[in-house]
């Protein structure tokens, strides 16, 4: 490790952008007895960074995996970037996905940060060449792409940049592991990383589906809750596929339904315009579908749901529970 990286797991870090991304960010680090520094202009950044933590720590309830009062880090919020990331050896940036906006606040981190501080980007789509283009230090700058809520889903995109050190890379992927997580290695940088395109095809299909009338809001979600969601939740899309293909495995798979390809089954290259029509049918339907609850609410259903299904995994020592029985192991509980 080079004399200006940083070598160790984070002791204190800091959060510079407050929305549901950074105060998920928050609360992990914080739930694992790391003091955090944030900072954030919005006037209403504490009270999501609170709402979010409370969250948080019932997540980490349900999984046994809840922390004693006195084992959680620390929150201080500042009132400037400098104040927020002075002292800090570890700083995560969650700012809005505008470059400018990136490229200002990333300067302004990489000039008042300590010079072994590490640099996380949480930007879902852009290339970390691109945002480290303004930098002083590149080497430091990372994509640290997490999945919300960040405080709950172990995945988190790891990507370089042209100037980033690879020792940078290495310390961000075992500080990523001893916050519970999953840290994907990204081969090249490339928009979007790895799952957002996944996700960004079955969102251009399922917008379709909605402007053609063929299914509602509901029903496209009761078409993944209920059927191959549960599936790539345990095994993804290949190992399912592997599975489909019985004795003969995906080489089979794939000489059985290969030629589906050629059909004209999807719209992936076409993307339907969002006229104000097809934005108050989603609107409407979406209001329709789960309007009767609260966003919190949603989000407590949605933890206690991904809880459940971790410890399940858990117990079969399979997929995200594995990141769970890890966790266990290091005495991450009260």
């Amino acid at each position: 490790m080079d004399d200006d990286t940083a070598a160790a797991p984070a002791t204190a870090a800091a959060a510079v952008g407050c929305g549901v991304i950074g105060a998920g960010w928050i609360a992990r680090l914080r739930l694992s007895g790391i003091d955090v520094r944030a900072y954030d202009p919005a006037p209403t950044a504490l009270d999501v960074i609170t709402q979010v933590h409370d969250n948080a720590r019932l997540a980490w309830r349900e999984l046994d995996l809840e922390p004693d009062d006195d084992a959680i880090g620390s929150l201080t919020m500042c009132a400037t970037i400098d104040e927020a990331v002075a002292e800090a050896d570890f700083i995560v940036e969650s700012v809005p996905e505008r470059l400018d906006l990136k490229h200002a606040t990333l300067v302004a981190i990489d000039a008042a940060s300590i010079p072994t501080a590490i640099i996380a980007s949480s930007t879902s789509g852009f290339k970390p060449s691109v945002l480290a283009e303004p930098l002083t230090h590149p080497r430091r700058l990372v994509v640290g792409h997490p999945f919300n809520p960040v405080y709950l889903l172990p995945l988190v995109e790891v990507v370089g940049g042209a100037d980033t050190a690879d020792d940078v890379i290495e310390c961000a992927m075992g500080l990523y592991r001893s916050l519970g997580m999953h840290p994907l290695r990204v081969r090249a940088e490339i928009d979007a990383h790895i799952a957002d395109r996944l996700l960004e095809a079955v969102w251009r299909e399922a917008l379709w589906l909605v402007k053609d009338g063929i299914a509602t809001t509901e029903e496209i979600d009761d078409s993944i809750r209920y059927g191959f969601g549960l599936r790539w939740a345990q095994m993804g899309l290949f190992e399912t596929y592997r599975i489909a293909g019985g004795l003969g495995g995906m080489r089979h798979f794939i000489s059985q339904f290969g030629e589906c390809l050629s059909w004209p089954w999807t719209k992936l290259m076409d993307v339907p315009e969002l006229t104000d029509e097809l934005i108050d049918t989603i609107a409407s339907q979406s209001d329709e579908q789960s309007g009767h609850l609260t966003v919190r609410e949603l989000e407590r259903i949605r933890d206690r749901n991904v809880a459940a299904m971790m410890l399940a995994l858990e117990r079969n020592e399979w997929g995200a529970g594995q990141v769970v029985a890890e966790m266990r192991q290091r005495g991450a509980v009260r």
